[in-house]
């Protein structure tokens, strides 16, 4: 039995629907063709040359990403632009690439809840729950809000969340012997969900890309922010979803292989 493009997306619609994305946001197939029959398979953060070349390598013929590779339409495809070499490069070897972005994060059991039970928060809430739910969805919608069974200070936080997502540094915010209570998480960049986390009863939030600005207003408003990188509170959940989608496609009885990227890595470096 083959598995062609067509069956990842019937796949991946049934588990993170796209109507589940945000307004700003695309997803679904970027480049490729429905009907292509899949070799193996390569799940990444982000659709880089270097994951290109990984998937070249390891003779994979479909990159299955979080981060959508066209987020912006491109005014043209040329070798002089980054996106253009990547669209070009994926043409000329057959490679389909298929991104599931703000649905994945949504949706029951995608990447908002993975970091949570990665977290061990176990009694939460979605922050903004998406307009596109249906009357018996309370989950789906962006960001999570736990309220503690044990309140602990900010600089356990901070430790948890190095240990739990396997963190080398972070950045945070607010009196180290700060007691929390009640804790937001907003995986990648979660700034436009501060004020909304604020409203609910944060203490504490846990996000990544924060600003000066913001985090200062926070700091002085009492709530503390943690800063564990755009990459870090994404990435530990989608080396799980991509294990889950290989248990997935296995008892579905196709045997293609499921790789899980070794080049895609967090862009920063810390000293």
């Amino acid at each position: 039995m083959s598995l062609r493009v067509r069956d990842i997306n019937s796949i991946m619609e049934k588990y993170a629907p796209s109507k589940f994305k945000e307004d700003y946001d695309n997803v679904g197939l970027m480049v490729g063709d429905m009907e292509c029959e899949v070799t193996s398979i390569l799940v990444a953060l982000d659709c880089t040359l270097e994951v290109i070349n990984e998937a070249k390598e390891k003779k994979c013929n479909f990159i299955l990403t979080h981060h959508p590779l066209l987020f912006k339409k491109p005014l043209n495809i040329t070798k002089g632009t980054l996106l253009g070499k990547k669209i070009i490069e994926l043409i000329k070897n057959d490679i389909n690439v298929y991104s599931s972005h703000t649905n994945l994060d949504s949706v029951k059991g995608g990447i908002n809840d993975t970091i949570m039970q990665l977290l061990n928060f176990q009694d939460y809430n979605t922050i903004e729950l998406s307009k596109r739910n249906e009357e018996d969805d309370k989950v789906s919608g962006i960001g999570r809000i736990a309220k503690l069974k044990e309140a602990i200070t900010v600089d356990e936080m901070c430790s948890r969340v190095k240990k739990c997502l396997n963190v080398p540094f972070l950045r945070y915010s607010g009196d180290e012997d700060k007691i929390i209570k009640k804790v937001a998480v907003i995986n990648g960049s979660g700034q436009s969900y501060f004020n909304e986390a604020k409203k609910l009863g944060a203490d504490c939030i846990i996000t990544g890309d924060t600003t000066y600005h913001y985090v200062s207003d926070f700091e002085e408003e009492n709530i503390a922010v943690i800063d564990a990188g755009h990459f870090d509170t994404e990435w530990p959940a989608v080396v799980l979803l991509a294990k889950q989608f290989k248990n997935k496609i296995e008892t579905m009885g196709y045997k293609n292989s499921v790789f899980i990227s070794e080049s895609n890595k967090n862009p920063y470096k810390y000293k």
